[in-house]
């Protein structure tokens, strides 16, 4: 490892002494949103940085510390939804909440029944996803879903990762990519609409 100390990088120059104070939070923050575990992501933090000081020669300086840092960071959350998704037996979760989406829907047409039609959320002004209350809401629905399902849901949907990287990633085939997709939303939604509305 090379000396820490202030270091010109391509055109740039950093200083890792400064990364904690600069980009503690924001990565927290990242890696909090997507796990819904303080514990885990305060961990990923700090293995982000000691990885980060371990590669300091291989960063170029093309980005901005924060973007490096942060596609660091979001490799060790990915690390985390394969370890979940490898222990929590993909087929089975699929399968035992097979019975669950025909309390939602008929199942020869596919289309909602009336009486879990979907609501007004209550949420309709941007303002809204900007609420703390909200959020917290959301966050509790979302540490409802199996491990699998958050994984999926999060990189599709916070990431805005590709499906095919996705399936890769997780090591899941398309078929079942949108089967977890959908299902992670039904049940979010329903969550939603029990403790939101």
């Amino acid at each position: 490892m090379e000396n820490t100390e202030n270091l010109t990088i391509g055109n740039k120059l950093t200083d890792p002494h400064l990364w904690v104070a600069k980009y503690a939070d924001y990565l927290y923050t990242y890696a909090v949103s997507r796990l819904n575990d303080e514990e885990i992501a305060k961990d990923l933090v700090q293995e982000t940085f000691l990885a980060a000081l371990e590669r300091i020669d291989k960063f170029e300086g093309n980005s901005s510390e924060k973007t490096w840092l942060t596609a660091i960071l979001k490799y060790k959350v990915i690390d985390v939804y394969r370890k979940r998704s490898k222990s929590l037996g993909k087929q089975i979760k699929i399968s035992e909440e097979e019975d669950k989406e025909e309390d939602f829907f008929y199942p020869d047409q596919g289309n909602w029944k009336l009486e879990h039609w979907p609501l007004q959320m209550g949420i309709e002004e941007p303002d809204a996803f900007i609420s703390g209350e909200f959020t917290d809401i959301l966050q509790k629905c979302m540490k409802k879903l199996p491990g699998l399902w958050l994984a999926v849901f999060t990189m599709k949907h916070m990431d805005e990762e590709e499906t095919s990287v996705i399936c890769k990633e997780l090591k899941v085939t398309s078929s079942n990519f949108w089967v977890i997709i959908h299902r992670a939303k039904v049940n979010l939604r329903s969550c939603l609409q029990k403790n939101w509305i």
